[in-house]
């Protein structure tokens, strides 16, 4: 006689980029398995595809993975996560006006949003005739951001290399996918500091994961805010 199989519950979300009505499931313990073991094993290209495979797994609606935008990507995760090991966040904020002083906090993830900013804008005009449009950053950098540590040295010109999706020079249309990445590299070493400024804001400005709490220093009785943005910060 076989072992009863456990039915695993379905939920749903919508994909902030979209608006698109997003079905999927919790991690299972293979999936957490995949996931740690990745981890223990510091190989970046491991942790990507253990990522993919886990959200390939547990999104049941269609949606092309690679596509999702990062932040897509973090809010899906998120959510997966919650329904997989619980809906409760437990965390140790720092204090900011001391800078030492922990305070534990709960966290509900429903409360946790994607915000957006009503200066960002994916197409950039660097001259009066030339405009970039770009894409948002890949799920390689998403797991750079939030399982590694190599975020830290990420170059600024090489994420924005690899995120210009077009340049349109009056009604010409260049996809980047068409060229080099040496062509690419030299039309940003052609921009001035103010055009490249530009291409930064939109990293900026971009939609994230975040979420501000209060709280109060019990040494202090000082209150602050303390924002939380990128899927990491929900794990600390």
């Amino acid at each position: 006689m076989p072992l009863p199989k456990i039915t695993t519950p379905t939920y749903e979300l919508r994909l902030p980029s979209t608006d698109q009505l997003i079905k999927y499931r919790p991690f299972l313990v293979r999936e957490e398995k995949v996931l740690l073991m990745a981890m223990e094993s510091e190989d970046e290209s491991q942790m990507i595809n253990a990522v993919k495979t886990i959200l390939k797994n547990c999104i049941i609606s269609k949606v092309k993975v690679d596509d999702l935008a990062i932040f897509d990507i973090e809010y899906l995760f998120l959510n997966i996560r919650a329904k997989s090991v619980g809906e409760q966040i437990e965390l140790n904020l720092t204090c900011p006006d001391d800078g030492e002083t922990t305070v534990p906090i709960e966290l509900n993830v429903e409360e946790i949003k994607i915000q957006k900013s009503d200066k960002h804008s994916r197409i950039i005009p660097l001259t009066d005739s030339i405009s970039v449009v770009m894409k948002y950053p890949s799920m390689e950098m998403f797991v750079k951001t939030n399982f590694t540590a190599s975020a830290k040295t990420e170059d600024i010109f090489e994420i924005a290399a690899s995120c210009i999706e077009q340049v349109v020079e009056g009604e010409d249309v260049y996809e980047t996918k068409s060229f080099s990445k040496k062509e690419i590299n030299d039309f940003l070493d052609s921009l001035d500091t103010a055009q490249f400024l530009l291409i930064q804001k939109f990293f900026e400005t971009m939609p994230k994961l975040s979420h501000t709490i209060k709280v109060t220093n019990p040494v202090t009785n000082v209150e602050s805010d303390v924002v939380l943005e990128g899927l990491a910060s929900f794990f600390a």
